[in-house]
């Protein structure tokens, strides 16, 4: 059996000091807003070269927090992507505003933002790119825009951790940057969890107020919060894997290249730039062949799917807002796409025998 992805083989290289990490947490007893999650927090600013990192409880969080730190509510439009998780437009919803789909670039899978100028009202606030999969949107470019019409630019990085582009991380860019920390992810800890990257301390200041129930000092309440806090024992955990990010990215990557030589014949592998460095999340292709392609390695026990099959402007829960809307790119990529078996220590063999299932598949 090849797995989407395998966190067992991963816990177990790291087993000695995720143990040892855990256990130290669990002696401390401070599992709220402990001295782990700050140094997580610096370190990942560190990383990312973001001036401030806060810590939440979930990516979803990650971009509800960063949306309402931007002062977005009822009445705002966000133009966003519709080839992304729904929690992208969630995290929208929530405020009170509403999300504004733009279609996507063939090739990235990423808001294009060529079509984004045609979509700005009085009434938007700001633009959330995603960087689907991995790979970093065109930043310049939708920067350029946000500054010309004096936009909030805040990035969904939650499948990006590590990617960057034009020399800058993913994260680092924008007003704002929202990351997700689920299990699955480039940098996943062993539950939920998320973080902020701020631009300013005054957004990381209002970013901590809003996850900690609207206090700055215990008891007194200025604003209505959340409770939304990354705990004492994820944060020692993502602190250890932190610290080999670059590896598991490097090891995605080389899945990736090898995956696309064998593949490039077949369908129609992930596209590069050049301009930025993919962390390849997921290896998705599209394909013509996705129902009879998936039905043959399911036979072959080997694990595919369909990120995303209904793109958001297509969903029940915005059939109303969006009615007549039609994007035909994102509709037709979440027609044909399907995503393959991708994680840093998949062996090479592994990626041999899928490819040579999707080639018996098409071939015979």
């Amino acid at each position: 059996m090849i797995p989407m992805v395998d966190l067992k083989t991963q816990y177990l290289q790291l087993k000695s000091e995720i143990d040892a990490a855990l256990f130290a947490a669990l002696e401390s007893t401070q599992f709220i807003l402990g001295p782990n999650v700050s140094s997580f927090e610096e370190e990942a600013a560190g990383y990312l070269g973001a001036p401030y990192a806060v810590s939440c409880a979930s990516g979803t969080d990650a971009l509800h927090l960063a949306v309402l730190a931007a002062g977005i509510g009822p009445g705002d439009e966000v133009i966003t992507t519709p080839f992304t998780f729904i929690a992208t437009a969630e995290a929208i919803c929530y405020a009170g505003a509403t999300p504004v789909y733009v279609d996507i670039d063939p090739r990235s899978f990423n808001i294009d933002p060529a079509l984004i100028e045609a979509a700005i009202t009085p009434r938007t606030k700001a633009i959330i790119p995603v960087h689907i999969f991995g790979q970093p949107a065109d930043m310049a470019a939708i920067e350029a825009i946000c500054i010309k019409h004096d936009l909030m630019l805040i990035e969904d990085c939650a499948q990006s951790f590590g990617a960057s582009i034009d020399g800058r991380m993913t994260g680092s860019i924008g007003r704002l940057g929202c990351f997700s920390f689920f299990p699955s992810k480039n940098l996943g800890c062993y539950g939920d969890g998320g973080m902020v990257t701020c631009a300013t301390e005054v957004m990381a200041e209002q970013v901590k107020v809003l996850r900690n129930h609207g206090s700055r000092v215990r008891y007194h309440h200025h604003i209505i919060g959340y409770n939304s806090r990354l705990d004492e024992i994820q944060a020692a955990i993502l602190r250890v894997k932190l610290r080999r990010i670059d590896d598991f990215n490097t090891g995605r990557r080389r899945v990736a290249k090898l995956y696309s030589e064998l593949l490039g014949d077949l369908v129609t592998v992930p596209h590069e730039d050049g301009k930025g460095v993919h962390v390849y999340h997921q290896y998705t292709v599209l394909t013509d062949r996705r129902d009879a392609i998936m039905a043959k390695l399911s036979e072959k026990q080997i694990a595919s799917a369909v990120y995303y099959p209904i793109p958001l402007h297509k969903q029940d829960v915005f059939a109303e807002k969006c009615s007549g809307v039609s994007l035909p790119i994102a509709e037709s990529v979440a027609g044909r796409c399907m995503s393959l078996p991708v994680y840093p220590e998949m062996p090479e063999e592994s990626v041999r025998i899928v490819a040579q299932t999707i080639k018996g598949a098409i071939v015979g």
